[in-house]
Formats: structure tokens, C-alpha cells, sequence
């Protein structure tokens, strides 16, 4: 099966926007897309969560995947992309334990043994790959996980040849994942995350020269990781032009310095006002969202706009429809290129 969503885009800039789905895969999919629908979204960015997306049934369960598209198409929605975070999480890290079997599908899980989780988990990050292809998605959104995050702080002391090892580890693991998505013409997008190879802007460049910068593996523009760390998200988009394949929406709010909240989070809960940040629905926070949206268009990103929720601060199924309206006016018709062209002549 192949092309099976359309080519419709979204009002206003020409981005169909989406609503991620693994914050709701406690719903089932049928009810996902009902709600999706009645706010007006495009389409969805599908997780591999829950009833969402099987992807071990889209391989070996004739008419599974037909189903789903058709369960999408009766609510007039498509699929722009999927994700598999919870499981690339699982390809690089050590350790594995218990939070690992609280995410990925038991088939991955296993006998919980480390490097099989690992193995297994690699495995399910290329079948990601050629589900996408067979959907005509051409993006898998995730994570990458990392054998060297427990060492961020840097103490006890950490030899350069460990953080080394880290990013080789990373290549080794990755390299044979990123064939099988060259193979099929799709892309991983990384969203650039704390407890990833990847998570700020340096770590992003080292991550790409480990893998000597090949086409398959770009990135999910996400901005509230980079917020509270201080990154500039606009500059990121920037710099990274080239690698921006997909965009996802969350929002933060940096808390005013009391000498208290750290940008650790303290091992409070999100929404504890002790925090020194956290999320909130998006445009309710301090990403500079316009200059975002210029920046985007600036580089030429034509792909979704996803939405994902996380606010424990506000009811989903009220933000998720207002987060909606405000991405809606974000993408205002832009001048046009004969307009540009005069005013760079200016």
C-alpha cells in the first residue's frame, strides 16, 4: 500500500497542522481523530503508542493499516508523520531498567535483558522506516536515546574518551537504522531533548558529524527543550536549516529568578510553581512564536506544524483546540517573491 494520504496542505502558509497524538494515547484512535477533527486540525502526527499505531501489526497483520487510514479518512483527516519516540529511546541507552519496560511495546521490552532491549528496539526503529513508506509518510519523529547522558554533569570526572565512545556508540547504532530509512526515501527527524544524543545546540553539531552528516537524519524543531536550557530556538533553526524536518509546537514558561527554581526542575512535579519553568499551552509562554514562523518560511520549511500537548496546568481538550487557533494565526500569508526581490533591491 502506498500514498495513502493526500497532498491537501493547511489554511494560511500552506502547512497542514497537525495534532501530535502521544499525549493522548490513552484514548483510543478513533476518538483522537473524532476530537482532532472537531477542532479543525488537518491531520495528525501519529504515535506508535497505545491503539494509535501497532507497528509489528502494520508488518505481518494484512488490512491493518488500510483500517487505519480508513478510521481517518471518515473523520476527514491524514497522516503528515509518525513517531516512535518512546522506542528509539531504548536504542542507545544504558541503562536500561524499569522506566524502559514502562514505554516500549512489550515485544521490544522482552526479557528485559539491556542489550536485546536495545537490539529489539533498533529492529522496531527501521520497521518505523518502512511503515512510513508503505503510509506515504515521509518523516518518523523520535528520539535517539544516549549511552553518555548520566554523565551531562561532568562529575565525578568524565575522560573525554568516554564522551567520545558516546557519540561513536551512537554511529554504530544509528548508521544501520538511517540505511533502512535511505532505502525506503524517509527521513528521521530527532527532537533535540534532554536524556538524547542530541539535546542543545553543540551536541547537535556532534551528533551529526558523528554520523558524517548524512542526509536521513535531521531534526524536530522543538522549542521549550531549548528555552529552558537558554538555547535560541530561532537561531537553531538557523543554523540547522538544512536539517529542519519536521516542527513541533510546545511551549514553555521561564518562571522569573527568585534564587530558588533551577532549570533542573529540582525533582519537583511538572506544574509545581516551585519550578523554575515549565510547559504550557503553546503561545502562552515565552517562545517568540512569530519570529519562529518568519524563520521557518525564511529556510524554506514546507512540512506539517504539530501540536503536542503537555500542559498540566490546563484541560487538553480545551487547550488543545485554543493551542489550534493560535498556530492558525502564526501562519499569516507572507510577501510574495517578487515582493522580496524588490524589497532586498531596496
Amino acid at each position: 500500500m502506498t500514498d495513502t494520504t493526500a497532498s491537501s496542505t493547511g489554511a494560511n502558509g500552506g502547512h497542514p497542522v497537525t495534532l501530535f497524538t502521544g499525549q493522548w494515547a490513552d484514548l483510543p484512535l478513533e476518538e483522537v481523530a473524532r476530537l482532532a477533527a472537531g477542532w479543525g486540525y488537518d491531520g495528525l502526527e501519529l504515535a506508535c503508542s497505545g491503539d494509535h499505531l501497532d507497528l509489528k501489526l502494520a508488518e505481518e497483520e494484512p488490512g491493518y493499516l488500510a483500517e487505519r487510514v480508513e478510521l481517518l479518512k471518515r473523520h476527514g483527516l491524514e497522516v503528515h508523520a509518525i513517531s516512535n519516540h518512546l522506542t528509539g529511546q531504548a536504542v542507545c541507552d544504558d541503562p536500561i531498567d524499569f522506566r524502559h519496560e514502562a514505554i516500549v511495546r512489550r515485544y521490544t521490552w522482552g526479557d528485559g535483558e539491556p542489550e536485546g532491549v536495545r537490539q529489539r528496539a533498533a529492529e522496531d526503529m527501521k520497521r518505523a522506516a518502512r511503515v512510513a513508506r508503505r503510509l506515504g509518510v515521509d518523516t518518523v519523529v523520535g528520539f535517539t536515546g544516549s549511552s553518555i547522558w548520566p554523565y551531562v554533569a561532568m562529575f565525578p570526572p568524565v575522560p573525554e574518551s568516554v564522551i567520545d565512545a558516546g557519540y561513536e556508540d551512537f554511529a554504530t547504532r544509528w548508521n544501520p537504522i538511517l540505511d533502512v530509512f535511505d532505502a525506503e526515501g524517509v527521513r528521521f527527524a530527532h527532537e533535540v531533548h534532554p536524556s538524547e544524543i542530541a539535546y542543545d545546540y553543540w551536541s547537535s553539531v556532534r551528533a551529526l558529524e558523528a554520523i558524517g552528516r548524512r542526509e536521513a537524519f535531521g531534526f524536530n524543531w522543538d522549542p521549550s527543550h531549548m528555552m529552558w536550557q537558554g538555547i535560541d530556538p530561532i537561531g537553531f533553526i538557523v543554523d540547522f536549516a538544512d536539517r529542519i524536518y519536521h516542527v513541533d509546537c510546545k511551549d514553555t514558561r521561564l518562571r522569573p529568578p527568585t534564587g530558588r527554581a533551577g532549570i533542573l526542575g529540582s525533582h519537583l512535579a511538572w506544574g509545581d510553581p516551585r519550578r523554575g519553568w515549565d510547559f504550557v499551552s503553546t503561545g502562552r509562554g515565552d517562545v517568540p512564536w512569530e519570529d519562529a514562523f518568519r524563520a521557518l518560511d525564511r529556510i524554506g520549511y514546507t512540512g506539517p506544524i504539530s501540536i503536542e500537548w503537555e500542559d498540566a496546568g490546563m484541560d487538553r481538550l480545551h487547550g488543545a483546540p485554543e493551542a489550534l487557533e493560535f498556530v492558525r494565526k502564526q501562519l499569516f500569508p507572507r510577501p510574495t517573491a517578487a515582493f522580496d526581490a524588490v524589497f532586498s533591491n531596496q
